[in-house]
């Protein structure tokens, strides 16, 4: 089985390399459990066929990567620069960006995920929560006059 086919939420199938495709735990774990052949498509019920597209997208170009070590995880997790591809890849609006990260997390592909969290890392690195707010339109818990109280009791706690 060379190919598989993955239907996505909204209906939509595609056919996609097995390599490729394997690269999600839960696609994987779901062809051995049906043991798949092939023939019926793989129900994807939590990802719409748009954001199907990048996930498969980013699993083609990636399925041939050799996974890194343990011991060099903890590296790789930290401030490391995003390859081009990988940074053209997530170069997509907010929303795109939260949905690719749903699917990374639905689909069980750590790679995708730790990419696409560090993309949202980076744009809210150095920033003041005021200006994190205002970059994903959150809205504050507190009353104006409330906030500024909080301000001036963690300036206070700061001082000491």
């Amino acid at each position: 089985m060379s190919q598989i086919k993955l239907q996505s939420s909204d209906g939509r199938e595609f056919t996609v390399d097995a390599k490729a495709a394997k690269m999600s735990e839960t696609i994987k774990n779901m062809l051995e459990d049906l043991g798949g052949d092939g023939e019926n498509a793989i129900p994807v019920p939590n990802v719409t066929g748009a954001i199907l597209e990048k996930v498969i997208q980013y699993c083609l170009h990636h399925k041939d990567d050799v996974a890194k070590p343990e011991e060099d995880e903890t590296k790789a997790k930290k401030q490391e620069d995003i390859d081009s591809w990988d940074a053209d890849f997530c170069r997509v609006d907010q929303g795109t960006l939260f949905e690719m990260i749903l699917a990374a997390n639905y689909l069980d592909i750590k790679p995708m995920l730790d990419l696409t969290c560090k993309t949202v890392a980076n744009m809210i690195r150095g920033k003041t929560p005021d200006e994190i707010r205002k970059l994903f339109n959150i809205k504050s818990d507190f009353s104006p006059e409330e906030e500024e109280q909080v301000k001036k009791e963690n300036d206070w706690c700061e001082e000491k």
